[in-house]
């Protein structure tokens, strides 16, 4: 169903949520927008400027590796400056309140953090860019080390420890899904009750299927995007509005 206006919309999601035992939470680039970090796919997004490094270029080539440290370190002041909005305060207000046990998320921008998820309730299906790792070894290490070893030496480092190359701690194309991640992702997908798609176009696989799965599972499932998605046609409501004007009434809660 498909809200009529956004004020059903919210008094039906209300009641929806105030139904539910155990809500899932699984968002995407829609989220952050009003945050300032722009997503990847809308006009002006990330890939209409620079087209993706996939991880096997990554891996095989150092100017790949340069030129993705370079985007990464251009991109620092916005997420630097990017607080919380009103569509991750909601949801970590329903998690204060015991609804949400945790989050799925195809962000990198760690903003559920900030928002006051615990960094053990937050599911990152593509990873976090606010810091780097090991390709090798998986040592993690600050972005200011990475950034004081491009300026000396004018290329992207390699590990201290055993000498693979470092990135960003994000899933690029091409390389492996986090197994650990996408267990407990499926874990709470299929147990919960209500799941809440929020801000993702639904069209990254195999992330994409865990609306369908919460579905298939018994859960009721909500998508709230501007735009329509390739799953509304199984959803109990569709919200097509701001998710921060739509999610905005529920913080504090």
């Amino acid at each position: 169903m498909i809200a009529k206006d956004l004020r059903s919309g919210v008094e039906q999601l209300g009641n929806m949520i105030a139904e539910a035992s155990s809500i899932v939470p699984f968002t995407g680039a829609g989220i952050s927008t009003e945050c300032g970090i722009p997503d990847f796919r809308s006009p002006g997004g990330l890939w209409t400027r620079n087209r993706p490094i996939p991880f096997d270029e990554f891996v095989a080539s150092q100017d790949a590796r340069d030129e993705s440290w370079r985007r990464r370190f251009a991109m620092e002041p916005t997420f630097a400056a990017a607080k919380p909005g009103r569509g991750h305060r909601a949801l970590a207000s329903l998690y204060r309140a015991g609804k949400v046990p945790g989050i799925i998320t195809q962000n990198i921008d760690n903003l559920h953090q900030a928002s006051g998820f615990k960094a053990t309730d937050v599911i990152e299906l593509h990873g976090n860019t606010t810091y780097a790792r090991c390709i090798g070894c998986s040592k993690d290490y600050e972005l200011s080390w990475v950034k004081r070893q491009f300026d000396q030496s004018g290329s992207a480092p390699d590990c201290a420890d055993c000498g693979d190359p470092v990135k960003t701690a994000t899933i690029s194309f091409g390389q492996a899904m986090p197994e650990d991640a996408m267990l407990r992702a499926t874990e709470l997908t299929k147990t919960c009750d209500l799941f809440l798609a929020i801000g993702s176009s639904l069209v990254v696989w195999p992330a994409a299927g865990f609306p369908m799965m919460a579905k298939n599972s018994g859960a009721r499932l909500v998508i709230i995007n501007k735009e329509p998605t390739d799953q509304d046609d199984i959803a109990d409501l569709v919200i097509r509005h701001d998710i921060g004007d739509t999610l905005g009434p529920f913080v504090g809660n």
